[in-house]
């Protein structure tokens, strides 16, 4: 967005890609109209699978299937972190974006001097870059932060997340997405997402209170993959593919540092993912075109920044916090799918607000409203 706008755009990362990133791979609505606004193609990424219908599992043991509007464009999707990443890279240098592979972060001198702030980043194998704004998109324990000494010491983030890939999936599992409400995990859940290319992404997330964070991941993996749904589900003779891996995921963006001087942070490095279902693609694409539109408008850019994302991110994320906690109660769970399965409307307008089709906490900001508001087609 920055480079279309004719900003000359430098992306430093210090992976080449491409490169895997623990993820569960779920495009939200939210995520998949964030990427249709920067003119993404999803047709360049191998393993993009369209997902029309939502399986979930209540604690009873129930099983509702949530159909997704059908013929009117994508409303949720699945695609490998590791293609869809390398695809953003390229589509960002075509975009005009200097890419800079493999520069791992040292240190930023910020220099306030004639009024406007701007920084140079040095990094630890290449040559520094003078800078009139940064965005630090760097992850949860943000690098760029504590540099900054920003840092919060002792941050677990709010969920933990383990998944690993399967294959020779001949189950149902092998094209239906299934969401699995285990009593153990909640307000967590356990999950299998559909890839095009045969295999199956499984794993779980937990929230974390002060005692779930010394929960063994290892052990909980191993008795969700002896649950007998689970097994039926992936079918006879599905096979793990390569290492399990896990990663903390931070959702208290009310909390967070989201500006310094002419720093602006975006995605986990401002812990923007959804406090509910720990899904954070969305998020991170929504700041970081925030960002793009602060720095476009120019003025003082750190306030335009952080005036947005309150706007958009912070009813949604007070909302998803409060329905946590209730979630927490297996009789509450099993009466929320119950409701959700009511009828033919409210399986499937249950889909598109667990999808984010419409902003969590919309119905309750009239500002967000809008011509076809909780009827709009899906993207693409």
């Amino acid at each position: 967005m920055l480079a279309r706008a004719g900003r000359r755009v430098v992306v430093a990362d210090k992976a080449e890609f491409p490169r895997d990133k623990c993820c569960g791979d779920g495009l939200t609505t939210l995520a998949l109209r964030m990427l249709e606004r920067i003119d993404f193609d999803p047709g360049v990424v191998a393993s993009w699978r369209i997902v029309d219908s939502a399986w979930l599992r209540s604690p009873s043991g129930r099983e509702v299937e949530l159909p997704l509007p059908r013929g009117r464009g994508q409303y949720a999707a699945i695609a490998a972190r590791l293609q869809l990443d390398n695809e953003l890279v390229k589509h960002a240098r075509a975009a005009g974006a200097d890419i800079r592979e493999g520069l791992g972060f040292s240190h930023l001198t910020p220099n306030y001097s004639g009024g406007t702030p701007t920084a140079t980043v040095h990094f630890a194998n290449g040559e520094p870059i003078a800078a009139a704004h940064v965005i630090a998109a760097d992850g949860m324990w943000s690098p760029v932060r504590k540099a900054m000494g920003l840092g919060d010491t002792g941050y677990l983030g709010e969920w933990h997340a383990f998944r690993q890939y399967a294959d020779n999936v001949t189950g149902p599992a092998a094209h239906r997405l299934y969401v699995w409400f285990e009593t153990a995990l909640l307000p967590g859940y356990a999950w299998s997402f559909p890839l095009a290319d045969g295999r199956v992404n499984i794993g779980f997330g937990i929230l974390r209170d002060g005692k779930r964070h010394v929960r063994d991941m290892k052990r909980e993996w191993a008795d969700l993959l002896s649950q007998r749904h689970i097994v039926d589900a992936l079918g006879p003779g599905f096979g793990l593919v390569d290492r399990h891996t896990a990663w903390p995921i931070p959702a208290g963006i009310t909390d967070a540092v989201l500006s310094s001087g002419n720093v602006l942070f975006v995605g986990d490095a401002a812990r923007a993912t959804d406090a509910l279902t720990g899904e954070g693609i969305g998020q991170a694409l929504e700041t970081g075109i925030l960002a793009a539109e602060a720095i476009i408008a120019g003025g003082n850019v750190a306030k335009v920044y952080e005036s947005s994302v309150r706007r958009h991110l912070f009813a949604d994320h007070r909302m998803s916090v409060a329905l946590g906690k209730l979630l927490r109660s297996p009789i509450v769970t099993r009466g929320a799918i119950r409701a959700a399965a009511t009828n033919g409307w409210t399986r499937t307008n249950f889909a598109r607000w667990m999808f984010e089709d419409e902003p969590r906490a919309a119905l309750f900001t009239p500002r967000r409203w809008h011509r076809g508001f909780l009827d709009r087609d899906g993207a693409y």
